[in-house]
């Protein structure tokens, strides 16, 4: 569990954060953070412990799932998607907090009254006083009498491969037409792409297939599923984006009939399209599903049948970069992609968008 708050003496003015990692079981602190931030808004020194906190998090436990216990409202609802985030800085710090978080288990944020936020609040004063604050109390050695506790050796990384793969085609796909939650079959064209796909597949040693349950991809993991003998699950996190009024149309058809909309939506990640979802909210969405596969299939091959969106930001985990990043990469029809975690929070990209079955 993270308790973060910070704070400005004069609003802006002289800032800092602070923030605490408790053991959620017995409630012992295992980390502290509180660092000045120069001249500030209090929210911007909020973000801050924030990040303060995640990062604190992450150093204890990659896989740890976490519950994020803030008494700011406007961080708690615009991390949890339901509120934009406007301001330059706090934006950045937004997207670097959210970079974190998508290295752990999963998080999740609450709003608490101030009165329970009492040692993070301290924490955040300490350093605007000056005393910053960095200690990690569960690193600190522990001594007994005439001995010192021996450090158990770290177990090795465990390293889970995910090759992703993109279902195969629709009526939408040679249009470049909105597809996000609809129940459009595969076509013709898009069978045969899931039946080269099960080629290929069986020589990647899958052990485990999860899939979107939308009926383009619960399709094609199905035709995979079928040649490899395995049985198909499904996790409702992988569908693609909501693209809510833009559903059906191709780009220019969107920007005739929703013109600021489509335009927004194109151009900033934390904009929903109208109607529907943004691609910061899928992102955590994916983060989720993301940490179910990692923990309940660790060290297995897992094939991860989804849609564009899904499968651009578990390359952006992968790659650790901005969400931005799924506007530069493309991904045709029944492609695959691979990424390999490690237990101790790294990964590695090995293949993007590869089609050479399909020739």
């Amino acid at each position: 569990m993270v308790e973060a708050d910070g704070g400005s003496r004069g609003n802006p003015g002289p800032a800092g954060y602070g923030a605490l990692v408790r053991d959620a079981t017995t409630g012992t602190v295992l980390a502290e953070r509180a660092e000045s931030v120069g001249r500030a808004t209090n929210n911007v020194a909020e973000y801050g412990g924030l990040v303060a906190g995640l990062q604190a998090a992450l150093d204890l436990d990659p896989t740890a799932d976490v519950e994020v216990r803030m008494d700011s409202k406007l961080v708690v609802e615009q991390m949890s998607g339901r509120w934009k985030v406007k301001h330059p800085d706090m934006q950045k710090l937004a997207l670097q907090a959210r970079q974190i978080a998508r290295q752990l288990g999963s998080v999740r944020y609450t709003w608490v009254p101030r009165a329970q936020n009492g040692a993070a609040d301290a924490l955040a004063n300490s350093a605007m006083d000056g005393r910053p604050v960095h200690r990690d109390l569960a690193a600190e050695p522990t001594t007994v009498p005439d001995d010192v506790q021996p450090v158990p050796p770290r177990p090795p990384a465990v390293t889970t491969v995910t090759h992703l793969l993109r279902h195969g085609r629709t009526e939408h796909t040679p249009e470049r037409r909105y597809s996000g939650r609809n129940e459009l079959p595969l076509s013709a064209t898009g069978r045969a792409e899931a039946e080269a796909a099960a080629v290929r597949a069986k020589e990647l040693g899958i052990d485990v297939i999860v899939a979107s349950p939308l009926r383009r991809a619960r399709e094609t993991a199905e035709v995979v599923g079928a040649v490899l003998g395995l049985p198909v699950l499904y996790d409702d996190d992988l569908v693609e984006l909501d693209f809510g009024d833009l559903e059906g149309l191709t780009a220019d058809e969107a920007l005739q009939r929703h013109p600021l909309a489509a335009r927004r939506f194109a151009e900033d990640i934390t904009v929903p399209a109208p109607g529907g979802e943004s691609i910061t909210q899928v992102s955590d969405r994916v983060a989720r599903a993301r940490a179910r596969v990692l923990r309940g299939h660790a060290g297995r091959t897992v094939l991860v049948v989804a849609h564009v969106t899904p499968i651009k930001l578990l390359l952006a985990a992968g790659l650790d970069v901005p969400d931005e990043v799924v506007h530069r990469v493309f991904l045709e029809a029944a492609s695959f992609s691979t990424v390999a975690w490690r237990s101790d929070g790294r990964a590695a990209v090995r293949l993007v968008n590869d089609t050479g079955h399909l020739r």
